[in-house]
């Protein structure tokens, strides 16, 4: 009996720390080959009608004019993963309400089926609801926007890196980044100051020319990151963002507003999303809808890619064709080879 209560004990201690060390364990990482290339495509006719009833056998895709294998398809009804990312700092404030409406909408209009995660950025990167489908959840997060604290500081690529990071754990589902902001972002406008300052840029021609957008190293990290992921962005670009709209302003207030305003552009074009400027901002809601509108449109296609070396850094072409010559499809233009 002594010999069977050792067993007994010892199993006993087995099973306890066994359990502790599981529930001590950290949430569980759920990584992403990324030596397949993830295209979420939209097809339309020559009318600009979305085609939402293809499949597999419709779609060829070419990465520097050679045919590859599609070894993945999901037709639009498949789900998304989708971060609702929103500027809260100091630029937006008087606007709390009006944005906290229409991403309310924005939510609605999107299937059941979509994981969504509400995070804000000012200085700081606030998550104010994990991916969920559960809707009252998110409607209650949207709701904390209105009482947001402004910030000092703007830090829109970090937030943008950060939602990437928090979009590897979705896995194998679609995935995009819907972004509302100004573009304004406080380290890349020091960036820019260095640069015009460097060049010593004297008008505004001289400082934009001076100011090459796309160059700048935060920038090609969150590109680099969402073409791995296959992250969609659609940037929604706040008027107080508009180089335009600046009154008798400096040369290097010219360089920095065109140049913030790009970067979303380029966000878009590189993604394969679509950059809406909002002109008034009572289009916000319209906008948004927009926005839910073709993400329910999109088909995604995937590939692992036949060149070689995988990872040369140089960059490749992607084409992809419909076999009906009247219809169009779009998606990203293609991608580094990181």
């Amino acid at each position: 009996m002594r010999n069977s209560n050792k067993v007994i004990f010892v199993l006993a201690l087995v099973l306890l720390f066994g359990s502790l060390a599981q529930a001590q364990q950290p949430d569980e990482v759920v990584t992403v080959d990324t030596s397949f290339v993830r295209l979420n495509v939209g097809v339309v006719n020559a009318q600009g009608h979305p085609i939402t009833s293809l499949n597999q056998q419709n779609f060829t895709v070419y990465e520097d004019d050679v045919k590859q294998k599609i070894a993945r398809f999901e037709t639009v009804a498949a789900p998304f993963s989708l971060v609702l990312l929103l500027d809260v700092s100091g630029s937006t404030k008087s606007i709390r309400q009006l944005i906290s409406q229409s991403a309310a909408r924005f939510i609605d209009a999107l299937p059941p089926e979509t994981r969504i995660a509400v995070v804000t950025f000012n200085e700081k990167t606030d998550v104010l609801t994990e991916f969920t489908t559960d809707r009252k959840k998110v409607f209650y997060a949207i709701t904390l926007v209105e009482s947001q604290k402004k910030g000092g500081d703007t830090m829109l690529y970090k937030a943008l890196d950060f939602s990437l990071d928090k979009l590897k754990k979705e896995g194998q589902r679609r995935k995009a980044v819907v972004v509302l902001t100004d573009g304004i972002d406080t380290e890349l406008e020091a960036d820019d100051r260095r640069t015009v300052s460097a060049a010593k840029a004297v008008t505004a021609e001289t400082a934009v020319a001076a100011v090459q957008p796309e160059q700048n190293s935060k920038l090609i990290q969150i590109l680099d990151n969402a073409d791995k992921q296959g992250v969609t962005v659609y940037p929604l670009a706040l008027p107080t963002g508009d180089p335009a709209r600046i009154a008798d302003p400096l040369p290097f207030q010219v360089a920095k507003y065109t140049a913030a305003r790009e970067r979303l552009q380029i966000l878009a074009n590189r993604t394969g999303g679509t950059m809406n400027a909002i002109n008034r901002l009572e289009d916000l809601g319209k906008l948004y809808a927009s926005v839910a509108a073709e993400l329910g449109t999109l088909y995604s296609v995937e590939y692992q890619s036949s060149n070689e070396p995988k990872r040369s850094g140089k960059w490749r072409t992607i084409r992809i064709e419909v076999n009906s010559p009247e219809l169009i499809a779009k998606t990203r233009p293609g991608y580094y080879a990181k």
